[in-house]
C-alpha cells in the first residue's frame, strides 16, 4: 500500500504531466552552470536563486558540501559542458549544530553496534563556521585538478530567514 508522501507523488506528477512541454529542452545546462546547496527543505533552489528548469544542474547535500558533491561537478563540468560553479550554503544549517562525535553517539544509540560499526569512519563533516567552511569548499574546489582554471568558482550565503543572498568568496 502507499504511503500518503507517495500518494501525493503521484497525484502531483500527474497534474504537472499534463501541462508539461519542456521535454524538448538539451541534456547539458542551457546556462552552462552548476549549484551546490544543501538539501535543506527551506531552499527552494528555483525560485531563490532564479534557476528556471534546463539552465543548471542543481547538486544538494547536507551541507552544501563540495567534497560530497565532487564526482557530480566533474560529470558537470567535464561531460556536459558547465563553465561555472555556485556553492551556496545557508545560514541556520543543521551542520553548525553538531560535531562527528555527535553524529556517531546517535547513530550507535538508534541503530546499536552494527549501525555504529557500518559508519564508523565515516566524516559527517560538519562545520563550527558557516563563512569559514565556504571559503574551505571554495578552496578546495579551486584548487583541485578536477577542474580548469578556466571554470569560474563562487562562494555565497542564503539567508533562510530573508530570502537573500550575499557572495563570500
Amino acid at each position: 500500500m502507499a504511503t500518503a508522501i507517495q500518494q501525493n507523488l503521484v497525484s502531483r506528477n500527474e497534474k504537472y504531466a499534463a501541462t508539461f512541454s519542456e521535454g524538448h529542452l538539451a541534456l547539458p545546462p542551457a546556462k552552462q552552470y552548476a549549484v551546490v546547496t544543501c538539501m535543506d527543505a527551506r531552499i527552494d533552489p528555483a525560485a531563490a536563486f532564479g534557476i528556471s528548469l534546463g539552465d543548471a544542474h542543481v547538486i544538494r547535500n547536507a551541507g552544501g558540501n563540495a567534497k560530497d558533491a565532487l564526482r557530480s561537478l566533474v560529470i558537470s563540468q567535464q561531460l556536459l559542458g558547465t563553465k561555472e560553479i555556485l556553492l551556496i550554503k545557508h545560514t541556520g544549517c543543521g551542520m553548525l549544530t553538531f560535531t562527528n562525535e555527535d553524529a556517531h553517539a546517535v547513530v550507535e544509540k538508534n541503530l546499536g553496534s552494527k549501525g555504529k560499526e557500518e559508519l564508523a569512519g565515516l566524516d559527517f563533516q560538519p562545520f563550527p563556521d558557516l563563512e569559514k567552511a565556504i571559503e574551505d569548499d571554495v578552496k578546495l574546489l579551486k584548487t583541485s585538478k578536477a577542474f580548469p582554471d578556466s571554470v569560474a568558482i563562487s562562494g555565497w550565503v542564503y539567508e533562510v530567514e530573508t530570502g537573500k543572498v550575499r557572495q563570500i568568496v
